[in-house]
């Protein structure tokens, strides 16, 4: 399973010739990324173009070592079997072809501070005859025994800005001139947000 990283672009529609019906898809600028080492499992690619002035001096050393143009993002991807890869090398948004389908991970949307009723979708306390609790915590459930909160319980608190993955996004269509693909649905994160595409771990290619 071999990946590439993307940035995203934003959202628009497309006709699907085979359903006769106009199809949400995401537009995602994907590579080309340049292979700055291989390991024995993995692939570090680089990507989105910066000036050395804006890299920390270790960072900026690296890519001066490499002979490569400095890139704003290093991730790293598992490499495919049985492929033979070398530093230098670019990877391609052709790596996908329509029909294939993919796993997007990228960054969510920030959505600050949050009470439990937005955040866990509480149905909160009852509206009327009195009562004064509408939108709050209420009990926590643990009085002598345990005597604490109990870890992982659903409580207001920051949501959004962590990481997600959006699971068989069916590739509509691959522009190599352009370094363009269009994915059928929504991905993680604002425009311009950096994403990791790879070949979907529990979908195939669609028969």
């Amino acid at each position: 399973m071999t990946g590439i990283l993307g940035k995203k672009i934003g959202m628009t529609q497309v006709f699907a010739q085979d359903s006769n019906a106009f199809v949400a898809v995401t537009a995602i600028e994907a590579g080309p990324c340049p292979i700055l080492a291989v390991k024995e499992k993995h692939l570090q690619l680089g990507f989105d173009n910066t000036i050395e002035k804006k890299l920390k001096k270790p960072v900026a050393k690296y890519f001066a070592k490499l002979n490569i143009t400095p890139r704003k993002v290093i991730k790293e991807v598992l490499k495919e079997s049985g492929k033979e890869y070398k530093v230098g090398d670019e990877i391609k948004v052709d790596l996908f072809k329509p029909g294939d389908f993919v796993d997007v991970t990228g960054t969510s949307l920030g959505k600050g501070f949050q009470g439990g009723m937005k955040r866990w979708n509480w149905h909160g306390g009852p509206m009327t005859h009195g009562s004064t609790s509408h939108r709050r915590v209420g009990s926590l459930g643990s009085s002598t025994t345990p005597g604490r909160v109990w870890k992982g319980h659903h409580l207001p608190g920051h949501m959004g800005a962590c990481q997600v993955t959006v699971q068989n996004l069916k590739v509509v269509k691959v522009d190599l001139t352009n370094n363009i693909l269009l994915v059928e649905g929504a991905v993680p994160g604002h425009k311009n947000g950096y994403l990791v595409i790879k070949k979907a771990v529990k979908k195939g290619k669609k028969a």
